[in-house]
């Protein structure tokens, strides 16, 4: 059997969305984004939402927003995707980057207390796997070492309708930011968004995702007419087409009543899985995960044959993530090794991330977990789970 490491849900007819964007006169940020914007804001019940054309250049964007450059420190967990710290690097700033908890790969609190200093301007708490950081005990331990200054920047790649308790991502940091990426739960290839309840971050946050322009191309050409605009800030080109946001509104309306399939999905990989040496990374009893994709841990010795067993068996699989400092340019840089973040680096040494969308059929699901049990499970030896 073969089985897809991933398989969209999008459909030849949401060909006609574009087409009718192609039937328009503005093919880049127009009248579609604006309605996904007012879409997202309800969404999340933020104040304010903006479309970017990636995690990466929304982000990147935000911290632009903030003047976070030269001189500058960014607080990164070191389990996350490299991108988390690159945009803090390409401006200047350092990444200073902590280590997770072991149960959940999370950022570890005990750590980013540790890791302020008097030159920290932000910290960005990774949802990973789609499971959210508890925000409120961020900003409770910011707050109680004085530093209630800190923005706080959600990675929200993973977790767009993930929860913890009674919130969801754009209640307690100064902005959530989220992808939507090809194999996101919600995806138009590449796209992303970022939510805000402040309006002062979101007026420079609309500047700084198109070159630092007081005007984007729908606001210049205004009824035959047009408009002078100014450079007021320094900024990036991180704004997102109409052509590619038509295919996001269905997407938004109907992301609550994917989840529980993907709950489906992981708890069966979870039961599959639970008497047998496989690591599984836990999902708190007040956080509501958006599933976005299921990891296992194999022993480091082990995984690369691990993948190969698994590939040879027709399973698509990934990687996610390995230890960021410990890549080659963070490690030549600043001289990190795998004992500066070793839940990190463990980790990310034999992770394997299996198949996990909406359209997985029970059988296929069934396939791999019996090829998993049967063929890397034995070569494990003792029970040495996270949960």
């Amino acid at each position: 059997m073969q089985v897809a490491f991933y398989r969209h849900d999008l459909k030849p007819s949401d060909a006609d969305k574009i087409a009718k964007v192609l039937a328009t006169p503005i093919l880049t940020s127009g009248a579609v984004g604006k309605s996904v914007e007012a879409q997202l804001s309800e969404f999340f019940s933020t104040k304010y939402a903006g479309l970017c054309n990636s995690w990466t250049n929304g982000a990147l964007a935000a911290l632009l927003a903030m003047d976070i450059g030269p001189g500058d420190e960014v607080i990164v967990p070191a389990m996350t995707f490299i991108s988390s710290a690159n945009i803090v690097e390409i401006l200047g700033a350092r990444p200073v980057f902590v280590d997770v908890a072991p149960d959940t790969l999370l950022i570890s609190l005990e750590a980013l207390r540790v890791a302020v200093t008097p030159a920290t301007k932000a910290v960005i708490p990774v949802h990973l796997y789609g499971q959210m950081v508890d925000l409120r005990q961020v900003r409770a331990v910011l707050a109680g070492m004085g530093r209630a200054d800190i923005k706080v920047i959600e990675d929200a790649a993973h977790c767009f309708e993930g929860r913890y308790d009674n919130y969801g991502p754009g209640k307690h940091s100064d902005v959530a930011i989220f992808s939507f990426y090809a194999t996101k739960n919600i995806a138009c290839g590449e796209g992303g968004a970022f939510v805000t309840d402040s309006e002062d971050l979101y007026v420079k946050l609309m500047q700084t995702r198109l070159h630092g322009m007081s005007a984007g191309a729908v606001d210049r050409y205004q009824k035959g007419s047009y408009r002078h605009w100014d450079m007021e800030r320094l900024g990036t080109k991180a704004n997102l087409p109409d052509l590619l946001a038509a295919l996001l509104p269905d997407q938004i309306a109907t992301i609550r009543g994917r989840l529980p399939v993907r709950q489906e999905l992981a708890v069966r990989y979870e039961n599959g899985f639970r008497d047998t040496p496989i690591r599984m990374a836990l999902v708190r009893e007040s956080a509501q995960s958006a599933r976005h994709i299921f990891p296992i841990h194999v022993a480091p010795a082990l995984r690369d044959e691990c993948i190969a067993i698994l590939n040879a068996a027709g399973i698509g699989v990934a990687v996610n993530f390995r230890s960021v400092p410990n890549t080659s340019y963070y490690r030549k840089k600043y001289g990190y090794n795998p004992g500066d973040f070793p839940v990190s680096y463990d980790w990310g040494e034999g992770e394997i991330t299996l198949p996990l969308f909406p359209s997985m059929t029970r059988e296929e699901q069934d396939y791999v977990i019996a090829v998993v049990r049967d063929k890397i499970a034995p070569m494990l030896g003792g029970n040495d789970k996270l949960r």
